[in-house]
């Protein structure tokens, strides 16, 4: 079963999956796999037991757009101030356990809204039933989490294991997908006994081919919601790559549930990336503008990388609806992409054009561009909030400028030529 989902281009046909709900009435509920939308999850970087940092950290994960943040609960500590911390956030909690199944019965008694379970690290079934009966008693959902670094191989599936090796035996990764998908039958198998459903799977990796693969096959298999994820991606520069890979191409493919991407970085980029990464999907509806950017090169003559980042944080404090914004660094491509953006600059000679919506508003010196760009968008906003205008309608055709009169790059001259008249070049000098 599988439901459809629209996106800019086109419909995703989304895997139909059970639905687990986590949260309370103070924090909100959010809802995961059915025909919930993605949600974005991070985890603190900080000890829980800090209670102040934690929820200093919470908070500003929770405002940079995270549906859920989790937490580590390896000691007691760590379960005894959740007590302080939960009622002072604003987003739903996750307990992470491994180990230790007391830490998870505390932190059910401490309020929090889901568990994070590895069975695999949990060697006493009757333990892993008195998480899943005391989860199953305050409706709490649990994530399975099966990583390709925590699977321990047992005797009595063996047979199973064989039998799924013949079946990947074409497959790069077939003995390990056979590994995990054991061990999740196997986990399974005890929540089954308990008659418990509220349950998500996550089967990380830090290779991003596995991961494709190995959710890929688990759709096949089961119902529940996935949680997607790169598991040791390294750090932002080089994790971005990892991390979206695999995932873009999940939800693509129709599977997925939520996601979290992992940095060894602070957690709030996770949270970016990760919306970002389902705004470009169109699975999420954007909150805030959309900054397009040329990469710049030979012909750029403002110094473009540091105007956009300018902009790109102005736009993060002052702008709530999606307003698409387009700096561009030339005039060869800029008035193609200000067609398609609300509100757009582009640069010449040490000035810039802005347009709104096609329409020309502005030609200012360099050292007003951010001033005015800015301006200029949070004019175009509140008209879009009064009813006055509206998102990604195109007011007029944009004809390009006399580069020669306004922004010195030379077309005229070019034109010119074919006159016979000099030679120009494209700063608007003649050779000789």
């Amino acid at each position: 079963m599988s439901h459809m989902t629209q996106n800019g281009h086109g419909l995703i046909q989304r895997r139909k999956t059970r639905q687990i709900v986590l949260g309370d009435d103070r924090v909100g509920y959010v809802k995961v796999g059915g025909d919930a939308p993605i949600s974005v999850q991070t985890m603190t970087s900080g000890y829980t037991h800090d209670v102040e940092a934690c929820v200093r950290e919470i908070q500003k994960l929770a405002a940079a757009g995270a549906d859920v943040v989790r937490v580590a609960v390896p000691e007691k500590k760590d379960t005894a101030a959740l007590r302080e911390i939960l009622p002072r956030v604003t987003v739903p909690i996750v307990a992470d356990v491994h180990f230790h199944f007391q830490r998870a019965l505390e932190a059910i008694e401490a309020g929090v809204h889901k568990i994070r379970l590895n069975p695999g690290n949990i060697q006493d079934r009757a333990q892993v039933r008195d998480v899943i009966q005391a989860c199953k008693s305050r409706k709490l959902p649990i994530r399975i989490g099966v990583n390709e670094g925590s699977i321990i191989e047992r005797r009595d599936k063996q047979l199973r294991m064989k039998e799924l090796g013949r079946y990947f035996s074409d497959n790069k990764f077939g003995h390990l997908l056979a590994i995990c998908i054991t061990k999740l039958e196997e986990y399974l198998d005890v929540f089954h006994e308990e008659d418990f459903q509220d349950i998500a799977i996550s089967c990380k990796s830090i290779d991003p081919a596995f991961v494709i693969a190995a959710y890929t096959e688990i759709s096949k298999r089961f119902d529940y919601p996935l949680h997607l994820g790169v598991t040791h991606a390294g750090p932002k520069e080089t994790g971005t790559i990892r991390s979206v890979v695999p995932l873009g191409h999940l939800l693509l493919s129709g599977i997925g549930d939520t996601i979290r991407i992992s940095y060894a970085n602070d957690p709030v980029y996770e949270v970016e990336d990760g919306l970002e990464l389902l705004y470009c999907l169109g699975l999420r509806e954007r909150k805030g503008a959309e900054l397009i950017a040329c990469p710049t090169c030979g012909r750029i003559q403002v110094d473009l990388f540091t105007l956009t980042q300018q902009v790109r944080l102005k736009l993060k404090e002052e702008i709530r609806l999606p307003i698409k914004v387009a700096v561009m660094g030339c005039i060869v491509n800029g008035p193609g992409e200000a067609e398609g953006a609300d509100v757009a600059i582009f640069a010449g000679d040490r000035r810039g054009i802005i347009y709104v919506q096609g329409e020309k508003v502005a030609n200012v010196p360099e050292e007003q561009i951010l001033e005015r760009l800015l301006e200029e968008c949070k004019s175009f906003q509140s008209k879009v909030e009064r009813g006055e205008a509206k998102l990604g309608e195109k007011k007029v055709d944009i004809i390009p400028p006399d580069p020669i009169g306004e922004l010195g790059s030379g077309y005229a001259k070019i034109e010119s030529e074919k006159r016979g008249v000099g030679l120009p070049q494209l700063d608007g000098r003649s050779k000789r």
